[in-house]
């Protein structure tokens, strides 16, 4: 884009004269016009002020195609009438006769004409008007900028600003406001600087229309510091000017300090308006901050916004995110008025507390909420938006329901949102982590654009379901299309060169991503290289690798040592990982119950005692195992070894039955360490043969058709002689069993698990 060319001002710059200038009325003459007024309407002059006025159109433009001479004043309030009723077509008529009767000589209804045409979104017809003005103001150049910015079209509000500094005419502060306007929509931050400049040159960048529209560029284009001191520079700070800072702080993620401001307008004795509230109830809703949401709650209504639709949708959506799900609901059912948007707070609140749950059960039944809600959307007569779908996705991901997630995805092609990047995107993670990668693929082949996160989440989607060939020949065609990689593609790429041991080829991306690229590796590329070597039983290249970072393992990393020397038998390194992950996550009871039962399996009795002792220091009680199962929109959830429910009879008999098959084919049943309930001291030997995902996936055997795949959801990782044992019933049923515990998602199929029995198992 150009620099401005530069205008020679002397002193300070002011107002345009003509800009102040408005006729003192727009009335007929009683002698002009025999017409008789029977509609009373409004006419506006630019200036904001209105004016009562009676006139029946139709009967006014068939006098005017009658006469030959109207006065001038008489146009405007036919024209007024074109703006009201935002006709552009009934503008041109009384344009034609303005043309006819020489009446577009007059400055004045020539720019009202490009005013009225502006109003009516006919941008052609009010530069064609402007391009024809017998002289141009500044009122002109200003109507035909605002008319640009408000149609979306920022770059010809640009150039017009642009033509105005060369035809030497001088911008008032209003004209300069709606140029940094359509900076900030074009999101061009220098020729924002070059505007700001202009401003300081000429002591103006204390007026308030612009230092308000200043801080809102700076704000859009992530300079948060240049916002925040165009708002302190501002002489005279309206309620537009700390909006326009608090929502800076909240959109460039400091709400802390978001609120910070909202203090001091406060107690500067500034009155709020709704979309300060608004954009403060947000700020809330980030910091997770109730208590202050509460309070301003209260100001809403004191100041009498509680009626306000976009202010109850915040309120209720900060309810949501607080947990508070039974007073978001209430406040839901009393509103006699709802939009998408309270729709779409609804369904991401519920998606937002699966989350902060404080137990795996719950967080399912919020998102079964969420699939409701979206139900009774779909039935409401409001049509969902890429928002509504994005949200809904994720929530099928998180509960693995592939069928919801199908119905979804149906919808989204009916409704034409299937080509939006955000919902194609959305698509491929929801089959991804519902196992099916097939479906995937094909979502990932049908988007019409592809971004770097569309690539990225297909290459990391192959590459966790054993697809190695498919994701590097993907990387490759993503390159080749000139899309450049980032950090979580190497990552998803690495990951696809663990999971088939391809050494060479691995440490050949690694070296690419920093060479090529310029990408300092981070935790998750050395994972990736780290269980390479320990899947290959190369425990001591691990440990070497382990040594080059330049900062501590994860509990990602040490979980990976862990499950490898307990798969190679290295039982040494596996305690010493073991430990380490302890120091990580002391109060996380499955690393305690992993490490137990290792020292359990070496007979390291001393150990197991100390290891119980930590555990009682920590407070830290019994693993709570659950699993569930949805069929039908219902969920079934299902505790180890629990017989009370009369109605798991037959499950019981069923699993057993199972068991004696299994066997058959090899199976053998493992013992697992269980701390109890009745003595936490205590841990005891007991059979695995009643864990929850066993009961689980029975029950789904005996409840679904028999070719339907099986999903469930575990709360804790999946011991390894439940993992065998879903697989030998994969094999004897011929089903898909998919089983997504707290580390990874298990898809079996004939036998085999996508994880390739390198999970960490329990």
């Amino acid at each position: 884009m150009a620099s401005l060319p530069s205008v020679a001002v002397n002193g300070t710059l002011k107002l345009d004269s003509e800009f102040r200038k408005q006729p003192t009325a727009f009335l007929p003459s009683e002698k002009s016009s025999s017409v008789s007024y029977q509609k009373t309407y409004r006419v506006t002059h630019l200036d904001g002020i209105s004016e009562p006025k009676s006139l029946d159109f139709r009967e006014a433009l068939s006098m005017i195609r009658e006469s030959a001479s109207i006065g001038s004043t008489y146009y405007v309030h036919l024209l007024q009438e074109c703006i009201d009723k935002k006709s552009a077509s009934e503008a041109e008529m009384v344009h034609a006769h303005i043309m006819k009767t020489g009446t577009h000589e007059d400055l004045f209804v020539s720019t009202f004409l490009v005013n009225v045409y502006v109003k009516c979104g006919s941008m052609e017809n009010a530069r064609q008007v402007f391009d024809n003005l017998p002289r141009r103001n500044v009122v002109a150049w200003t109507t035909l900028m605002t008319g640009y910015v408000h149609n979306l079209q920022p770059e010809l509000a640009i150039q017009v600003f642009q033509e105005m500094l060369e035809a030497g005419a001088y911008p008032t502060n209003y004209t300069l406001g709606i140029a940094i306007n359509a900076c900030s929509s074009l999101a061009s931050v220098k020729m924002g600087e070059q505007i700001h400049a202009y401003t300081i040159k000429y002591r103006i960048d204390f007026d308030t229309s612009i230092g308000n529209s200043l801080c809102s560029l700076y704000s859009k284009c992530r300079h948060l510091e240049s916002s925040v001191k165009a708002f302190k520079k501002i002489s005279e700070k309206n309620v537009i000017s700390w909006t326009a800072v608090i929502s800076a702080c909240g959109d460039n993620g400091e709400a802390a300090r978001g609120l910070g401001f909202f203090t001091e307008m406060i107690c500067e004795g500034i009155e709020p308006n709704e979309f300060t509230l608004t954009s403060v109830l947000s700020l809330c809703c980030v910091m997770l901050a109730f208590g202050v949401g509460t309070q301003v709650h209260s100001l809403s209504i004191k100041l009498g916004y509680e009626t306000i639709l976009p202010i109850k949708n915040s309120i209720m959506y900060l309810y949501l995110k607080c947990g508070w799900i039974k007073e978001a609901r209430k406040l839901f059912e009393r509103m006699e008025v709802v939009n998408l948007v309270t729709w779409n707070a609804m369904i991401a609140g519920h998606a937002q507390m699966m989350n902060l749950e404080g137990d795996d059960v719950s967080a399912y039944q919020s998102g079964i909420e969420a699939l409701n809600i979206f139900s009774k959307l779909n039935r409401s007569g409001l049509k969902p938006d890429l928002f509504t779908f994005s949200s809904i996705l994720a929530v099928c991901s998180s509960l693995v329901a592939l069928e919801q997630g199908e119905q979804t995805h149906a919808q989204t092609i009916k409704t034409g949102f299937l080509s939006d990047v955000v919902v194609g995107t959305s698509l491929i993670n929801m089959y991804n982590k519902c196992g099916s990668i097939e479906k995937a693929s094909k979502a990932f082949i049908e988007m019409p654009t592809r971004t770097l996160i569309s690539w990225t989440s297909m290459i990391t989607g192959l590459a966790q379901h054993g697809r190695t060939q498919q994701a590097l020949q993907l990387f490759d065609d993503m390159r080749l299309a000139g899309v450049r990689p980032n950090q979580i593609t190497f990552v998803g790429v690495l990951s696809a060169c663990s999971h088939a041991g391809m050494v060479n080829e691995a440490l050949s991306y690694f070296e690419l991503m920093q060479k090529e690229y310029k990408i300092k590796p981070v935790m998750d590329h050395f994972a990736c290289l780290i269980d390479m070597f320990v899947r290959l039983d190369r425990l001591d290249e691990a440990f070497d690798f382990i040594k080059k970072m330049d900062f501590e393992p994860s509990e990602f990393i040490w979980s990976i040592l862990i499950a490898g020397c307990r798969s190679h038998g290295n039982l040494e390194l596996g305690f010493y990982a073991a430990e380490q992950l302890i120091k990580l996550k002391p109060k996380d009871t499955e690393t305690y119950v992993l490490l137990l039962n290792m020292y359990l399996s070496a007979g390291r009795w001393k150990d197991v005692s100390r290891v119980r002792k930590m555990m009682k220091e920590e407070n830290l009680g019994k693993l709570k195992d659950w699993s569930w199962i949805s069929i039908k929109d219902k969920v079934y959830s299902f505790k180890p070894n629990d017989k009370s429910d009369p109605q798991n009879a037959d499950v019981y008999k069923s699993l057993e039955s199972l068991i004696v098959q299994a066997k058959s084919f090899g199976y053998e049943s493992l013992e697992t360490l269980m701390v109890t309930d009745e003595d936490e001291e205590k841990a005891s030997s007991s059979s695995s043969y009643y864990h929850s995902e066993k009961l689980a996936v029975t029950f789904g055997l005996l409840n679904t058709p028999s070719a339907a795949p099986i999903r469930v959801i575990k709360n804790v990782i999946m011991c390894r002689d439940c993992h065998n044992f879903v697989k030998i019933i994969s094999l004897l049923t011929a089903r898909e069993i998919t089983i997504r515990d707290s580390k990874r998602l298990h898809k079996i199929v004939n036998g085999q698990c996508s994880c390739g029995d390198f999970g960490g198992l329990l």
